[in-house]
């Protein structure tokens, strides 16, 4: 096993007046005895691997090689194997991981233990170190970029474009099921204890007098609501939320928080629907061209749209379980599904030192304040924030859908937003999720930077899962974020 700070380095390939490049491999799947071979020991030695501390699924050698070209497979367990989540090639040895280097040596840092102070464990392999990777063809050696080939990504997307374009909404409809609306009359405390109680976050709302739907209440709502009634001098009270309706409620945010034309009037903003023959692909961009989570699919079987009936609330993680189910038995189609995520200009990355292009990522500590952390929601315009400790080591998410647990009990009628931290308030969400079954425990999904496009696709396409937070291995500090709609936008294009 490694201790922090050292390093044990595997002289290999050694060639007299060479300068050797240390070189470190990972295999990061786990197993109970794993062995590294390659051409660089003739494929007769096996060099053993050694688990990570602090991680025991991720085994790791440093090999001193000369530069060039290599070949290497790992021996897991008695089975051979290969990283398929880095190049291969298939060889007289089979398919065999392929790295190039270049003369000038990279230094190789050591892999820390999490609990040393700065130490950043990675399940990655740090082929970035490496350069270059090569391709074999016909017997000869091709100096590539560690990227993936635009040809890929192009028929991967032109096949997901057409699957989408040739299927309808009826595709998401359950063969039995129920969808809530609220009417716009309803008393928004009353409103948002019956979002608790079913554990929804989004509901659309049905104004009876116009008899058509008008909008949907949202997480959102009930956020800027608290905020409202944590400031002082505000036009709503407690006691107003007995009987303040959501129709009252939406025509005074619409003033505050609308947008305005020319002549200074409220735009009016309709709401964004779709009907159960609009295209899968014309839903999709619906919903991330108005940046809303779910689209009410409405139908009317009137010519003036009289009589609507509400079908479905439709969301990008619907469309993205069709497109896994489609998919299944064809993955070949989609030959981009097995390239590591990393590869890609998809999410929102820590920015690297040096780098003045990334965008930073809103992150909290678990002790912040609930309120700085609905302000961030609000100001930064996102669904969710990572909740990390002191080493940024990633613990909980706090998502907007998260505020509705506060109605249990009216606990927000009873506490003050800058009084509460972000753990007790995920305290309170976790005790009403496990009463009402809320997410199925899927509320944190995690990947490492070097898993596959298609495992993170996978896990985005579970109910109730809207993003996936990218760690390093061991020390689960927060590399990114990927999110339903980093994703989408990325497959259409």
């Amino acid at each position: 096993m490694f201790s922090s700070g050292t390093e044990f380095v595997q002289e290999v390939a050694g060639v007299s007046g060479s300068a050797l490049v240390p070189t470190r491999f990972v295999w990061p799947y786990g197993g109970r005895r794993v062995f590294l071979t390659g051409s660089f020991t003739r494929w007769s030695e096996h060099l053993p691997m050694s688990p990570v501390e602090g991680c025991p699924t991720v085994f790791q050698v440093i090999c001193s090689l000369t530069p060039g070209l290599h070949q290497y497979k790992f021996f897991v367990d008695g089975e051979w194997r290969h990283d398929e989540c880095q190049p291969f090639v298939t060889g007289n040895c089979g398919i065999v991981n392929t790295i190039y280097l270049t003369r000038e040596p990279n230094p190789v840092p050591a892999l820390s233990s999490p609990g040393t102070p700065n130490s950043r464990m990675n399940m990655d392999i740090d082929h970035e170190a490496f350069q270059h990777v090569v391709a074999v063809s016909d017997g000869t050696m091709q100096d590539t970029a560690l990227r993936i080939s635009e040809a890929d990504i192009k028929i991967s997307r032109h096949h997901i474009s057409t699957f989408l374009s040739a299927h309808t909404v009826y595709d998401l409809l359950p063969n039995s099921g129920k969808v809530i609306a609220l009417d716009v009359n309803l008393p928004v405390k009353q409103a948002f204890h019956i979002l608790y109680e079913q554990g929804i976050p989004v509901a659309p709302l049905w104004d009876s007098t116009r008899g058509q739907f008008v909008g949907v209440l949202s997480a959102l709502d009930f956020i800027l609501i608290l905020q409202e009634l944590g400031n002082r001098g505000s036009n709503l009270t407690e006691e107003e939320l007995e009987i303040h309706t959501i129709s009252a409620w939406k025509e005074g945010k619409h003033q505050t928080y609308g947008q305005s034309d020319e002549h200074g009037r409220p735009l009016q903003r309709h709401i964004v629907h779709a009907g159960p023959y609009d295209s899968l692909k014309d839903v999709a961009l619906k919903i991330l061209q108005n940046k809303v989570s779910t689209v009410p699919i409405i139908h009317s079987s009137a010519q003036d749209g009289s009589f609507p009936q509400l079908l479905h609330l439709a969301s990008l993680s619907e469309i993205l379980r069709c497109i896994c189910r489609h998919f299944k038995h064809f993955s070949s189609s989609l030959p981009m599904l097995q390239q590591p995520i990393c590869k890609f200009p998809l999410g929102t990355w820590l920015p690297r030192i040096g780098d003045q292009s990334g965008r930073p990522i809103a992150m909290l500590r678990a002790n912040a304040s609930l309120s700085s952390a609905l302000s961030l929601l609000v100001q930064a315009e996102v669904s969710a924030i990572p909740i990390v400790d002191e080493n940024d080591s990633l613990v909980d998410t706090y998502s907007r859908s998260d505020i509705t647990a506060l109605a249990k009990d009216t606990v927000y009628a009873k506490m003050h937003l800058d009084e509460m931290s972000i753990h007790q308030a995920l305290q309170l969400g976790q005790d009403a999720n496990s009463s009402y079954g809320i997410f199925n425990g899927q509320r944190c999904q995690m990947c490492l930077r070097s898993d596959p496009l298609q495992k993170v696709i996978e896990r985005l396409a579970n109910p109730g899962v809207r993003r996936v937070i990218i760690v390093e291995a061991g020390s689960k500090r927060v590399e990114g974020i990927i999110s339903l709609g980093d994703v989408f936008r990325f497959l259409l294009g």
